[in-house]
């Protein structure tokens, strides 16, 4: 029904637009020229809006909606217990859906065919209901732009109000999503620490205070007694230990870069060596992880070797120069669009008072571009503190108390893709134990960006 439903609408907006535009082209000829107070073209878009709002607008509440109403139409084939049970539901509905499309595997009941008759009914009659009112609602709109062709017709002004409207609905829509994100990581969270029905579960001290990390738990009398442990530092202390490392390595690499790009190199130079250098944001996480588990780890253990030193096979060293290499584009491409920002006025104004080149860069170039260049910084830590391919394939999974680089350690994403991997059910503390590790995440990436922008303003009052 989807296809249909949008080869209509798509169909209806530009007969809409082209039949609009072609009126009102027929008034403006009949007009003296310059009198038709909107051009043609917004007539059309304004009769493309009317046309496109009210269709989308059905289908996107209509469809969620007769989702809802098919599945408990089907559902109510079957008892209380089967319904209010998760595992039972799901599986169920699963089978139900299997029968409709005639892909059940066997003799069905005859439970599950009453379920599947229920639920190709009520979708075939509600996909004819959104497809009747939607085409309705669009010709309806289509209508009432064509008639509203006319001299003193102010449609330029009507679509730009419905493009506003637009952007409003979209930024409203990030905003909210980014809310909900945030709220639903907390109500887990909070279940997490709470709930009473949990075992094992921590204290909130226990947890941002413990130096020990095990969330396993024994499930057989066989396996003996598995001390469970929700302490987050040893994952912090990874987290920071390889992003440390990271920035050592793409910080210098990245601005200097970005300055010889930005200030010294030519046109040509800068022609493909900045898109040259903007690959390396291009390769998956996942190719250089292997590159840091096959080559980068085994290098610098074979180095270790060399002059007596014990590392470790996955290293937090490796796993940070990789993660370095990740984000050298990050740093070097943002910081080399500031640079650039920097009025040439500035540059003269240096040299005409007898500075260098080099002395200009120091001491007027960059501290001008410092608030771009802290923000390129912060967004390469973020980059960094969020990555989990690289840290799971060259620095493990062992939560390691340690600021040895030399040594293994683990990251929080790292155990927050561990605990969730497979089909989980969330009333247990080793699961809620990852939403409890992404919202303390949040809150360390909160706390940079914070740190970042009180240097900034600063750096602004006193150079300003």
């Amino acid at each position: 029904m989807s296809g249909i439903y949008f080869t209509i609408m798509a169909a209806l907006v530009l007969a809409g637009f082209f039949l609009a535009q072609k009126r009102a082209s027929g008034v403006q000829r009949e007009v003296a020229a310059g009198s038709l107070h909107s051009l043609p073209i917004y007539h059309g878009l304004y009769t493309a809006a009317l046309t496109f709002a009210p269709m989308l607008l059905v289908y996107a509440i209509g469809a969620p909606l007769l989702e809802r109403v098919a599945t408990s139409s089907a559902l109510a084939a079957f008892p209380a217990d089967v319904v209010g049970n998760g595992l039972y539901r799901g599986a169920t509905l699963r089978d139900i859906y299997n029968v409709a499309a005639g892909q059940y595997s066997g003799t069905p009941s005859a439970e599950l065919k009453t379920a599947a008759d229920a639920l190709t009914g009520t979708l075939s009659l509600g996909r004819s209901v959104i497809l009747g009112l939607g085409v309705a609602l669009g010709l309806a709109g289509l209508a009432l732009g064509f008639t509203s062709v006319g001299r003193e017709f102010r449609a330029r002004n009507r679509f730009e109000r419905f493009v506003k409207v637009v952007l409003l609905a979209c930024a409203t829509v990030a905003i909210l999503t980014t809310i909900g994100i945030v709220f639903s990581v907390l109500y887990e969270t909070i279940r997490f620490f709470f709930d009473p029905s949990l075992k094992g579960r921590p204290s909130v001290t226990d947890f941002l205070f413990g130096t020990e990390w095990n969330p396993q738990a024994a499930l057989r009398a066989d396996q003996g007694d598995i001390k469970t442990a929700f302490g987050f530092v040893p994952l912090l202390t990874g987290t920071l230990l390889i992003t440390f490392i990271a920035i050592l390595v793409a910080g210098p690499l990245g601005l200097f870069s970005a300055i010889y790009l930005s200030e010294y190199a030519t046109p040509r130079v800068r022609a493909w060596a900045k898109p040259v250098l903007e690959i390396l944001a291009g390769i998956p996480t996942v190719v250089l992880g292997f590159f840091a588990a096959l080559t980068v780890a085994p290098l610098i253990r074979g180095w270790g070797q060399h002059v007596g030193l014990d590392i470790a096979s996955e290293s937090a060293l490796a796993a940070g120069v990789v993660m370095g290499m990740m984000i050298i584009p990050f740093i070097s491409s943002l910081s080399d669009d500031v640079i650039n920002a920097v009025p040439q006025s500035l540059r003269d104004g240096a040299y005409a008072l007898g500075a260098t080149k080099s002395e200009t860069i120091r001491k007027v170039v960059l501290p001008a571009a410092l608030p771009g260049i802290v923000s390129a910084f912060m967004l390469a830590i973020s980059r960094a503190i969020g990555e989990t391919m690289i840290v799971v394939m060259a620095a493990g999974l062992a939560a390691n108390l340690t600021f040895n680089p030399l040594e293994a350690v683990t990251t929080i994403t790292v155990q927050i893709k561990t605990i969730l991997v497979g089909d989980q059910e969330f009333d247990s503390a080793k699961t809620l134990a990852a939403f409890a590790l992404g919202f303390v995440l949040f809150f360390v990436t909160l706390t940079l960006n914070v740190i970042a922008l009180a240097i900034v303003r600063r750096y602004r009052e006193q150079y300003d």
